[in-house]
């Protein structure tokens, strides 16, 4: 029987790479609302502290957190609520599937922080720099 055991030694290291992957990926959708970086957005710039502003704030500012791993549980318990809001506000009323409603993100966004809340930063991280 083949097993995939050897694998749970490189599972710290798997954890800091889904962080900074998750990480990156969620700022850039914040420097898209508020800078249009790489392009910018379809319906527009967000109104200054309007709640699509404070939405793309949390996006840039959390994301370059969970990237470099500081206050990554609170960070992360706070995204995945923005995440959850996020869902229901905006893709929810338009149908409850989301490969419909184009809510996929949000939901995987919302569990992915959801886990980084429970698990912590993992290794390459200030916050394992700083616990030491």
């Amino acid at each position: 029987m083949f097993s995939l055991r050897f694998l749970e030694r490189y599972a710290p290291c798997a954890l800091a790479v889904l962080r900074v992957v998750t990480g990156l990926t969620f700022l850039a959708h914040g420097l898209q609302k508020l800078v249009g970086f790489p392009v910018a957005p379809e319906r527009g710039f967000p109104a200054a502290f309007s709640l699509m502003w404070a939405g793309a704030v949390l996006e840039l500012v959390g994301g370059v957190l969970i990237v470099v791993g500081l206050g990554t549980r609170p960070i992360a318990l706070l995204l995945s609520g923005e995440m959850a809001v996020a869902y229901w506000l905006f893709h929810a009323p338009g149908s409850i599937y989301p490969v419909v409603n184009g809510g996929d993100a949000a939901i995987l966004y919302c569990f992915v922080f959801l886990y980084f809340a429970f698990v912590g930063a993992g290794s390459w991280s200030v916050d394992s720099r700083l616990k030491r």
